[in-house]
């Protein structure tokens, strides 16, 4: 089945895409360290792990609260939204997950997400606009995809990515800060001088390289999530309709750049500079796959 091929590959890429982070961010590590002279190349792993370590445990446990509350999402039970509630949950039936906390965002716009560190602990948000203007096989379709991406650990996978972000956007930075007050000296040997040159060219590059990894793995993720979404509820049509009404809608989400990556749809401005730098694949070339998978 298509599906089941598109899952795979989807897999496979992000997979490996996540697999060069991990050896570019050592990489950068063993570079600085190096190039700092104290501790050589394994000391500057060191530090880069410890940064990663301590950036990491933050957003693992905090990450998702902080894009909740960003984004203005306030929790529902059974009795506030039972619709919603009865609909999220068959869902998790269908699927074998565990059902996550449901939050809904006053917001017009027509967008979700879902945030967490694994099933057992996770969330989705609904904008009141996307409730209201979805029919109720499309919404199931926008809730299947998000129940996707916690059935896949995207929620964690994307955790990850960030801190690994944030680890190398604080290394360089730091670098940069030390090679401005880096005078040398008799045990500077020219391999090192050279090092320090290497160090700064990447200290200034790896932030961009780090985002532009980060992107290509989200937009796989949202391509499995599409793929993922459509065998839950059997009905990649239904996924599609609502990605053309979302696509559609004028109405930009109030959404933290920082989390834009979590939505469904990317709630920034669309523009030719955007566009190069998206957390989403294009949106028709999502419903395209769709249509292809029906």
């Amino acid at each position: 089945m298509f599906v089941y091929h598109e899952i795979t590959k989807n897999k496979i890429k992000s997979s490996l895409l996540f697999g060069g982070f991990l050896i570019f961010f050592m990489l950068f590590g063993f570079i600085m360290g190096e190039a700092a002279g104290s501790g050589g190349g394994f000391g500057g792993l060191t530090v880069a792990g410890v940064i990663a370590i301590i950036y990491g445990f933050v957003m693992y446990f905090v990450g998702s609260k902080i894009a909740l509350a960003t984004a203005g999402a306030k929790k529902i039970d059974r009795q506030n939204l039972p619709q919603i509630y009865n609909m999220v949950e068959n869902l998790c039936i269908a699927g074998g997950l565990p059902t996550p906390e449901i939050y809904v965002m006053d917001d017009p716009a027509l967008n979700a997400f879902a945030t967490g560190r694994d099933p057992k602990h996770s969330a989705i948000a609904l904008t009141k606009g996307i409730i209201e203007k979805l029919d109720k096989q499309e919404l199931e379709a926008v809730i299947a995809h998000e129940l996707s991406h916690v059935g896949n650990y995207d929620i964690r996978f994307g955790m990850l990515v960030i801190a690994l972000v944030g680890a190398i956007s604080i290394m360089a930075d730091s670098f940069l800060r030390f090679s401005l007050h880096f005078r040398g000296g008799k045990k500077s040997g020219q391999a090192q001088l050279v090092m320090i040159l290497i160090a700064i060219a990447l200290s200034i590059l790896a932030p961009l390289i780090a985002v532009m990894i980060q992107l290509a793995i989200s937009r796989k993720r949202e391509y499995l999530a599409d793929a993922s979404g459509a065998l839950l509820i059997r009905n990649p049509g239904a996924l599609a309709d609502a990605l053309e009404k979302i696509s559609g809608n004028s109405i930009m989400m109030s959404m933290p750049k920082s989390s834009a990556h979590l939505c469904i749809s990317s709630p920034l401005k669309k523009g030719l500079v955007s566009g190069l730098f998206s957390t989403h694949p294009p949106i028709e070339e999502r419903i395209k796959r769709l249509r292809e998978m029906a």
